[in-house]
């Protein structure tokens, strides 16, 4: 990325994410009659310092259609929830057993193992609690069902909790860069399509346009994988605030594993071209989903 582009991004990240952590803290449930244990566990995670980039590219695209940031708070918040149960349940001992996360002890070291399934529970049931609150999520009924139903897909079997399960039956097994596709295009690539499209549906963009915000989504959903697959190769520990080298261990089947590091890198080059090409029918307006696209490639943690 040029320099412009790299003060923009910057400082339209930190914008984003101070907005979408102000809301957290409004829509998460105060503690009341909560038992404090589970209480503790969902803000531990929730507010371990994450990137919030599905829900930043919920609200990039509500403004690429010219939409109210408003609507999209509650949606951009959920599409949060359910990303950081899916982390929790990720790293428990009997998927990824990972023992960190953003540099910091993984939920399930912390609280337990119960205490951490229960907290992956809890947020996935509060994203569409929240989803379906009409004081919050103001749109019309018909909008607001689209955006859940979305959602819902993107989170369930067809999509993130499909590809987390092809992911697990393909470790240590001879598979291909078709199996491999499915993995990420369903495990990770699901909820950001459901991000961008969200963001057009609450705006009551044109087909148009949210079948290029699909096209978006779904290369810079693999772009952001592989990007992930490459980091866990040559990532910095510091940077990353998790151990790399994991997916070796484990046998993962990853792009770097099934091709190489350079092939990898060349396959995460044209997902972020074609990402950025398929944006352009947008005006200038688009410019922060473009930007982001370029900096998913260069990330280093």
């Amino acid at each position: 990325m040029i320099e412009d582009d790299n003060i923009f991004l910057e400082a339209y990240l930190q914008d984003r994410r101070n907005i979408v952590e102000e809301a957290l803290q409004r829509y998460l449930a105060p503690e009341g009659d909560i038992p404090a244990q589970i209480y503790k566990a969902v803000r531990y995670s929730v507010f371990a310092g994450g990137k919030r980039i599905r829900p930043v590219l919920c609200l990039a695209a509500v403004e690429a259609v010219g939409g109210n940031l408003a609507p999209a708070m509650p949606i951009a918040c959920a599409l949060e929830l359910i990303h950081t149960y899916s982390l929790i349940h990720d790293d428990l001992p009997a998927m990824d057993n990972d023992d960190f996360r953003r540099g910091k002890p993984t939920n399930h070291k912390v609280f337990g193992e119960a205490i951490a399934i229960l907290a992956g529970d809890a947020l996935l049931t509060e994203a569409f609690a929240l989803l379906s609150h009409a004081e919050k999520v103001r749109l019309p009924a018909e909008r607001r069902l689209a955006v859940i139903q979305e959602i819902a897909q993107a989170a369930g079997i067809s999509g993130m909790v499909g590809g987390q399960t092809l992911d697990v039956l393909s470790e240590k097994s001879i598979s291909n860069e078709g199996i491999l596709y499915e993995i990420h295009r369903r495990k990770t690539g699901a909820l950001i399509v459901a991000a961008v499209k969200s963001g057009a549906i609450i705006s009551n963009a044109r087909k148009d346009k949210i079948q290029a915000l699909s096209q978006y989504g779904i290369n810079v959903g693999l772009a952001f994988q592989i990007a992930d697959d490459i980091l866990n190769v040559e990532g910095d520990r510091e940077l990353m605030g998790k151990e790399t080298g994991s997916d070796a261990v484990h046998g993962k089947l990853t792009y770097p594993s099934l091709m190489g590091v350079d092939a990898a890198k060349e396959k995460l080059t044209k997902c972020v071209d074609a990402a950025i090409e398929s944006l352009s029918n947008f005006d200038e307006r688009a410019r922060p989903l473009r930007i982001i696209a370029l900096y998913i490639k260069e990330r280093k943690s």
